[in-house]
């Protein structure tokens, strides 16, 4: 506890401040509750980047304490060390931070004396999914929960939310190709797919965060839920236009990603093709039930390409 503000009864260390880390952390900072801090990589705090000194400026008026931290090079006993001093540990940390160190996080929490635990898996079900998945790294996601299960020390929390919205559109994923005028179906027109923007993961972290009634438990969160079918519609009526609708089947993508094995891209669209632990009903999810409002990729194209 601050000893300078008792009513900040929360201590909070997020690690990375990305797109998502951001998002979390401005969540968090709005808190009357929570004193915040977060773990960035040495290079990051000392940098020349102009938009790195514009976030570290950001950090600076939101009052969140900048610690400096290595979740690759420094050892889990290291990691543990720096993490004991909180009394939750959120990882903003993705894939990028490369293979092994979604585990080496959970070991850190589990040998630190943090209280509870929310790892870096904003996304899809990897229990629905299972292992052996055409994205590889999915099978740490699923040796993270068995380790979280397999104890009863730390709390933890899994907040799934899909896929963000934006990666829809992103031209590289190939789903919504504006330049091309074409909507690309992943699997089928009927394969459904769940998105959250990155500032309702945020939000709803923050909410989940400090609902008493939430631990050791995957909550579900959700922007929108859609078919590719209704998504194309979509995109057609908010942007008075007829895309050409081209249907990716699952055969077809698992082929090209047996041509290039090692292209992430492609094993996040045969995965999303496959349809399992992808995608899950909106109006069961935790914000609905809340009557919490999120924002549809309906909405989401009125604000971003409109």
């Amino acid at each position: 506890m601050n000893p300078l503000n008792p009513a900040k009864t929360e201590n909070i260390l997020v690690l990375g401040a990305g797109e998502l880390g951001m998002a979390v952390l401005r969540e968090l900072a709005a808190r009357q509750e929570a004193r915040v801090s977060v773990m960035l990589r040495p290079s990051a705090i000392d940098t020349m980047s102009a938009h790195k000194r514009q976030t570290l400026e950001e950090l600076d008026a939101l009052g969140v304490e900048v610690l400096p931290g290595d979740v690759v090079n420094e050892s889990i006993e290291q990691l543990a060390a720096r993490f004991s001093g909180f009394d939750s540990l959120i990882s903003c940390l993705g894939f990028v931070a490369g293979s092994g160190t979604q585990v080496k996080l959970a070991r850190a929490a589990l040998q630190s004396e943090v209280k509870r635990y929310v790892p870096w898996q904003f996304g899809v079900d990897y229990d629905v999914i299972g292992r052996g998945s055409p994205q590889d790294l999915f099978d740490e996601q699923l040796d993270v929960r068995q380790l979280l299960r397999a104890q009863s020390r730390l709390q933890w929390l899994i907040i799934s939310t899909g896929m963000f919205t934006s990666f829809l559109f992103e031209p590289a994923f190939g789903v919504v190709d504006l330049a091309q005028n074409t909507v690309r179906a992943l699997g089928s027109w009927n394969t459904a797919v769940t998105v959250t923007t990155p500032e309702d993961i945020g939000r709803l972290t923050a909410v989940v965060l400090f609902d008493p009634a939430l631990v050791n438990q995957v909550v579900y969160v959700t922007g929108d839920t859609l078919t590719y079918g209704q998504l194309a519609d979509t995109v057609d009526r908010l942007l008075h236009r007829t895309v050409e609708r081209v249907e990716w089947t699952v055969p077809a993508l698992m082929a090209d990603l047996a041509a290039a094995p090692d292209d992430p891209t492609r094993k996040y669209r045969a995965v999303f093709a496959e349809g399992k632990g992808v995608a899950w009903d909106k109006a069961q999810s935790y914000n609905a039930e809340r009557q919490i409002k999120t924002t549809t990729v309906a909405e989401w194209i009125e604000q971003h390409l409109l």
